[in-house]
């Protein structure tokens, strides 16, 4: 069914074409724009020489070859659309991933509203977690880990025979959220009461989803290793290697994203030697302790009216952290106010 999908990426892809745009993305990551805003096109567009089908999520979790067709629609989406986004797939199965590692249960969307599954709590709050923090280090084939791996391990075994996709459709690592993002998904609503009442559980807990999550990811970079010095995550390319999710923390005043989630954070940067922080929501109140933080490179923001956006720029761009991802209108009207952007914002 999906042979003849990959038999039109791989005729559509010009290497010459995607080196020279790889290459425009690393003088970006490295910090040698020159343009106001970085926001780099193929040259021409190249359209599709079959019908494209749409796969819903829900069908895409169920099946390896749904996921592949679903992932590398963006990319033919790319090709005939003649953007700047680098041609990019993963293993596509939402925000639990990690929570499942625990006993986490998955939540189907209708299948209608073509949404990634959610998470539900685990029953019991702090006693569950507690019998977690007893069970120690989960088996990473448990949940949601089997398939991960195994649909990492297909996409390079569906690539191996094809020279273009095996070299200019890279697979990037799953969604496994941040540490604090996990916590709260596990823990349920509660959390924001223990935070106060239990604070030392809380920090044990996120200790153990920290480890957890560096082993996840070690065994994902042994499948698929991880570029030299850099990652593409969401069709962009950032110095490091790891993208972490901190939207939970926007919940947290400054001085708790610094107590409880700071150092798992570092210790994931540290490990994976540097990478990107992505939040949700209002995060300018703790954006000057994430951009202290040693290996941060680049900070994804997707809802830039929330916050403010001086605030932003001051903790990110002025610092030589760039901003991917960012929004056209908000970049432009800093521009207009005569706002030095440095050449670290990209939008699309």
């Amino acid at each position: 069914m999906i042979e003849r999908y990959l038999q039109d990426i791989e005729r559509r892809i010009d290497p010459q074409v995607e080196g020279e745009l790889f290459e425009r993305w690393k003088v970006f990551a490295s910090g040698r724009c020159e343009e106001p805003i970085f926001s780099p096109r193929r040259p021409s567009c190249v359209p599709p020489s079959v019908e494209w089908p749409h796969v819903l999520v829900n069908d895409a979790l169920a099946d390896f070859e749904a996921m592949v067709l679903q992932q590398l629609e963006q990319c033919s989406k790319a090709l005939a659309e003649g953007s700047g986004a680098l041609l990019a797939v993963r293993c596509n199965y939402g925000t639990a991933i990690l929570p499942s590692l625990f006993g986490g249960e998955m939540f189907l969307m209708d299948r209608e509203l073509d949404t990634l599954p959610a998470c539900r709590p685990l029953p019991g709050g702090s006693d569950a977690v507690k019998r977690l923090l007893d069970q120690g280090l989960p088996d990473l084939n448990t949940g949601q880990g089997d398939a991960v791996f195994r649909m990492g391990q297909y996409y390079k075994e569906l690539f191996a025979g094809r020279p273009k996709l095996s070299q200019h459709v890279h697979i990037y690592h799953p969604d496994l959220q941040g540490p604090m993002n996990v916590c709260e998904m596990l823990w349920g609503g509660s959390l924001y009461v223990d935070l106060y009442d239990k604070p030392d559980l809380v920090k044990d807990f996120l200790s153990l989803i920290t480890k957890t999550y560096i082993r996840v990811m070690g065994r994902w970079n042994e499948l698929v290793p991880p570029l030299d010095g850099f990652a593409v995550h969401w069709s962009m390319l950032h110095r490091g290697c790891i993208m972490v999710r901190n939207d939970a923390a926007t919940n947290l005043s400054p001085a708790m994203y610094e107590e409880l989630v700071r150092p798992c954070d570092q210790r994931l940067l540290d490990e994976f030697e540097g990478g990107g922080i992505h939040f949700c929501g209002r995060g300018d109140h703790f954006i000057a302790r994430v951009a202290d933080i040693p290996g941060v490179h680049a900070v994804n923001v997707t809802q830039p009216h929330l916050n403010d956006a001086e605030t932003i720029f001051r903790n990110t761009i002025d610092k030589g952290i760039q901003l991917i991802g960012f929004e056209r209108q908000a970049a432009e009207q800093a521009l207009r106010q005569g706002r030095n952007l440095h050449g670290n914002v990209h939008c699309w």
